[in-house]
């Protein structure tokens, strides 16, 4: 089946070290910034900020309430990146693998949030994950506001 890559960038206000430890070290906080998309994100094993641990996230994805189990695969502070990978959850019925990855680059007195998903499609007629791409961005921005606004 096809494998596929899709990405985007999203401009942030908030420095990319602190837009990164929020996705790192507090994902949970997420669904107090977008309540309407994140409704949750817990912690299943593990500890938060450390390779290895699995977290599991319910949103909603295209008005259905949806939950993404995620193997945290990687972590790099240097470069404000991190790399999940879904391990169970509703992309699964879809994709054979999933994998969300976030690269944080410091741009003037902001950022760059670049979002990749890769992904494994189970069979040929599954669309490619651009809504995804962008409920992500939009959590991004919600984010970066939540971020910018507090720094006040």
């Amino acid at each position: 089946m096809g494998t596929g890559k899709v990405e985007t960038d999203v401009e942030l206000k908030a420095s990319a070290e602190k837009f990164h430890e929020v996705f790192c070290g507090r994902p949970h906080h997420i669904s107090n910034v977008s309540p309407d998309k994140i409704q949750g994100v817990e912690l299943h094993d593990g500890e938060w900020g450390k390779e290895g641990s699995i977290i599991c996230w319910s949103y909603v994805h295209d008005g259905e309430a949806k939950i993404a189990k995620e193997k945290v695969e990687a972590i790099d502070p240097k470069n404000n990146s991190i790399t999940f990978r879904v391990i169970e959850g509703d992309l699964l019925k879809e994709y054979k693998s999933f994998i969300v990855k976030i690269d944080v680059t410091p741009k003037g007195e902001g950022s760059v949030a670049h979002w990749t998903l890769e992904y494994e499609k189970l069979k040929d007629d599954v669309p490619h994950p651009e809504t995804l791409l962008g409920f992500c961005s939009e959590v991004s921005k919600e984010l970066d506001n939540h971020l910018t606004s507090t720094q006040a």
